[in-house]
């Protein structure tokens, strides 16, 4: 049998960092949490509120559906409920052919349409990431043979992204840029000045826009959030040149594990990811896309879930304020909250003094431009019901007022 070792695999491996939930389970390695406080984790994003009915009735009903391969560019009825939706949502009116692709989640998406849209064989090649940011964009951009670049969220601009930190030099590399918005972690949501901003240097640099939009439904102000096709159409950008928006139900409809999600925007941009996912595998199960089906087609579990989401924020919120700097998102459903001192020291702490588990900021970030805009910050995820946040804030209250 011929040997086989490490010096064999991917190079680009090497350049992954451990990835924030990893190095949170390290830093409270060890710790054993002071007795009497029941165990309460607000340190991983991932929705804890019911599925909806109407969703895991769909998927009961539609189970004959395991007995057949699914098509890469999914059903029709699928891809015609999802520009339905785009219609309600943002007032677009979009082809099913032409504009949108069913993905297995945005994270799935985030990932590979950078092994899409990168020349693998180009040195040099940027991919600008926001900073702090989702890991995805990172290691996306590594293992297509790019390198990333930070670019820092500002307090000043309601933790928007400061784009006049990127250097000339830095946009003429630029191949892909990767936005979040609603924004993780600090919720923010980018305006028609900034997505005016940003194509023009599109328009300029030649570059692909990726905008991860699987937060824009969980909002607390009356107007809902700008989307990046949406401002593009209102800038007269219809057929959405360069231009990615990637969604999921994970957040909107409380299904992270179906793992179901779409991509809309430039045509071209739709037809290459279409050929590359047909090598990739990814296809959603005809079972998942009924389900998907009826999730994108009702509102009024969104509306209600919503509801959940805004009566925890609004009543949360003030009382961590009462010790900490932070206020309420745009969107969302993290806290982005300042520190006192060390971020981590905080996290490990608290934890070991209240059994509440809040992932340190600084893991969500890069050191660039001199800082890790993450630092001295923490992300609470607000995903548990009414009871165990409420729980969870007290006993940060009374960890911060003691600390």
């Amino acid at each position: 049998m011929v040997g086989w070792d490490n010096a064999e695999m991917n190079p680009r491996l090497s350049a992954l960092q451990a990835y924030p939930f990893e190095r949170l389970r390290q830093l409270l390695a060890g710790v054993t949490p002071a007795p009497g406080h029941a165990p309460i984790s607000l340190g991983i994003g991932e929705p804890k509120h019911a599925t909806p009915s109407l969703i895991a009735e769909a998927i009961a009903q539609n189970m004959r559906g395991l007995s057949s391969y699914p098509a890469t560019q999914g059903e029709l009825s699928l891809r015609q409920a999802l520009v339905a939706w785009v219609q309600r949502r943002y007032g677009l009116a979009l082809d099913p052919q032409r504009h949108v692709l069913p993905v297995s989640g945005s994270r799935e998406a985030l990932f590979a349409i950078a092994q899409t849209v990168i020349d693998p064989e180009e040195r040099g090649a940027v991919v600008l990431c926001p900073n702090p940011f989702y890991q995805i964009y990172e290691g996306a951009a590594l293992l297509a043979g790019a390198t990333p670049w930070f670019v820092p969220s500002d307090p000043a601009r309601n933790f928007g992204l400061n784009w006049d930190t990127v250097p000339p030099e830095v946009w003429a590399r630029t191949r892909m840029v990767y936005v979040c918005t609603p924004g993780n972690p600090a919720g923010a949501v980018m305006g028609i000045e900034e997505w005016k901003t940003l194509f023009a240097l599109s328009d300029q640099h030649g570059f692909v826009i990726v905008s991860d939009e699987c937060y824009s439904e969980i909002y607390f102000r009356e107007e809902p959030p700008l989307g990046s096709l949406e401002a593009a159409a209102a800038l007269g950008r219809h057929e959405f040149p360069r231009l990615l928006s990637i969604t999921s139900l994970s957040k909107r409809s409380n299904v992270p594990g179906m793992r179901s999600g779409f991509c809309a925007g430039d045509p071209e941009l739709i037809q290459a990811f279409l050929l590359y996912r047909t090598y990739h595998g990814c296809a959603l199960g005809p079972v998942v896309q009924a389900a998907s089906r009826v999730a994108w087609s009702d509102e009024a579990h969104v509306h209600a879930n919503r509801a959940l989401y805004r009566e925890k924020f609004l009543r949360i919120t003030p009382k961590l304020a009462e010790v900490m700097d932070v206020r309420l998102p745009d969107a969302g459903f993290y806290l982005w909250a300042q520190v006192h001192g060390s971020d981590t020291e905080f996290a490990r702490e608290l934890f070991a003094q209240y059994n509440v588990v809040v992932l340190p900021g600084s893991y969500l970030a890069r050191e660039a431009l001199g800082h890790n805009p993450g630092a001295g910050r923490v992300r609470l995820a607000l995903v548990a019901d009414m009871a165990e946040c409420e729980e969870a804030a007290r006993r940060i209250v009374e960890f911060v007022r003691a600390r």
